[in-house]
């Protein structure tokens, strides 16, 4: 499970070790040497950030914390070339889900169970504005977390870029798409981009990807959780594979 660490000297001997960490809390307005080292150190290490009050660290731990809080992640994410590159190897027709900042905890751990639990090969998240892999994430995965690789990248753009050199075809859902899913050939080497809570994919990852798909909707309400959408998406991969 995910542990917390606090103390500038605690925080910098995990970064100097090599230690995933998922993310970093600062004091609010605190004016230090060492925090803003560190604060700098973090920020190029590309790790996510918050800065909240005094009473809030104290809540989080009880020790000295010195102004800052650090979360450890319960897993070691996979780098994203090696990981691309090792499962095209073994599997002719791979399938990736990558998230564009599917930031609710519950909705990404779901996520990932049903992915594990449909044969997906990877998942891709990007390393800013993603759902903390944390306690609850674990839980809600119900373990999977534990058996499916999970890729952090930069940008999901060159998530995109690298998958396409390898021939993958990248369907981004939306539901202002034309085509449905039923349309989209699984049985090709594809990854499926999954939007965010409130934005969906974003224009930018909609432009790079190869087509779109939509859920049918046949009631009133106009779409359905990501975690749900994921599922179905996923799931119909299964079906042409297995019929």
């Amino acid at each position: 499970m995910s542990a917390t660490i606090f103390g500038i000297h605690s925080l910098e001997e995990a970064l100097n070790s090599g230690q995933e960490i998922d993310k970093v809390f600062f004091q609010r307005g605190l004016e230090n040497p060492g925090i803003s080292k560190l604060i700098a150190k973090i920020h190029q290490a590309n790790i996510p950030t918050s800065f909240v009050p005094f009473q809030k660290l104290n809540h989080m731990v009880s020790g000295n914390h010195q102004g800052v809080v650090a979360k450890i992640s319960p897993i070691k994410t996979q780098r994203l070339e090696n990981i691309i590159e090792e499962i095209i190897e073994k599997n002719s027709t791979p399938l990736f889900v990558l998230l564009d900042e599917v930031s609710d905890v519950r909705n990404f751990g779901a996520i990932v169970r049903s992915a594990e639990c449909s044969g997906a090969d990877a998942i891709i998240i990007p390393k800013q504005g993603s759902a903390a892999i944390n306690e609850q994430a674990v839980k809600t995965s119900a373990g999977a977390i534990f058996n499916i690789p999970i890729c952090k990248t930069d940008h999901l753009k060159d998530a995109i870029f690298l998958l396409k050199s390898y021939a993958v075809q990248v369907i981004a859902a939306s539901e202002k798409a034309n085509s449905s899913l039923y349309e989209v050939d699984f049985k090709k080497p594809t990854a499926v981009i999954m939007g965010s809570e409130g934005k969906g994919v974003s224009k930018a990852l909609l432009k790079m990807s190869d087509s779109q798909a939509k859920l049918p909707i046949l009631g009133k309400t106009d779409s359905l959780n990501v975690s749900v959408a994921c599922a179905l998406f996923l799931y119909e991969a299964v079906r042409q594979k297995t019929v």
